[in-house]
């Protein structure tokens, strides 16, 4: 076993830290504090990682309110050579988007041959057909708002690809959950444009983005995580682009506040 381990579970029963997730989540922070063990156990990377990386992602988790069972795959905590960082999965968008009270529906699927038929390049409507193979050409996301407003996006597969070995060092290297779970994070990729495009953002949902796939410096047991500062380790040279497109988008975007469900631009905040 490595030490690690024993660590973080030392970490996760001092008083003041089972104190911060009792604030976040309340009467779900037992259950959840032994989630993070048992991810823990689980992944023999994972128990290498610097204990205080990996409670910092479970934070940012319980702060966004989605469990961080992979099989679930709404979030999870992933190692990234000596730290663990937080990513954000397919499902948890959506759980977000959901709960903002914005949207009537919104979904993201594989694409098999034969189903896309024609695109209308003009109004951007699709004409859809039946499956012709068991082959996955691509991926489709779609939402539809309370408002009535809707819309498609589509990436073949190979722009997926092309996007994973962008934006991930751990792709290019063969690892991580392009390597391994590569349609679920096509259908990710896929949602995440689709919601920067046309979307409206909740407030969790702008601090899913920004922490998705970030290293957390700051120790958030005794940090507000609106105020913690990360760095993007998996793809480093893009890193600030990724800070200043999110910077720019958001204050573009309209946003929801989810305790009035007033809409409104960030910049007006």
């Amino acid at each position: 076993m490595s030490t690690t381990l024993p660590a973080l579970k030392s970490m996760l029963s001092n008083d003041s830290v089972k104190a911060r997730f009792k604030e976040i989540l309340g009467a779900k922070a037992p259950g959840f504090i032994s989630s993070i063990l048992s991810v823990a156990n689980s992944n023999t990377l994972l128990q290498r990682s610097e204990p205080q990386s990996v409670m910092n992602a479970a934070v940012i988790a319980a702060t966004l309110d989605l469990p961080i069972n992979p099989n679930l795959g709404f979030a999870y905590i992933i190692p990234y050579g000596s730290s663990a960082q937080f990513q954000l999965g397919y499902k948890g968008i959506i759980q977000l988007a959901m709960r903002s009270g914005q949207y009537k529906t919104i979904n993201v699927n594989e694409v098999y041959e034969g189903e896309i038929k024609d695109v209308n390049r003009f109004t951007g409507n699709y004409e859809f057909g039946e499956r012709t193979s068991d082959k996955v050409v691509g991926y489709m996301a779609y939402f539809k708002l309370t408002n009535g407003f809707e819309k498609y996006l589509y990436m073949t597969k190979e722009e997926c690809e092309k996007h994973g070995k962008k934006y991930s060092q751990t792709y290019k290297r063969g690892t991580g959950l392009w390597a391994t779970e590569f349609d679920s994070m096509s259908r990710k990729t896929c949602l995440k444009m689709l919601l920067s495009k046309y979307g409206i953002l909740s407030i969790d949902m702008q601090r899913a983005q920004v922490f998705d796939q970030a290293l957390v410096k700051s120790n958030l047991a005794e940090t507000d995580i609106d105020d913690a500062e990360v760095s993007y380790e998996d793809n480093p040279d893009n890193a600030d682009a990724k800070r200043n497109a999110m910077k720019e988008a958001l204050q573009e975007a309209e946003v929801v506040d989810e305790s009035t469900g007033e809409l409104f631009n960030k910049e007006e905040k």
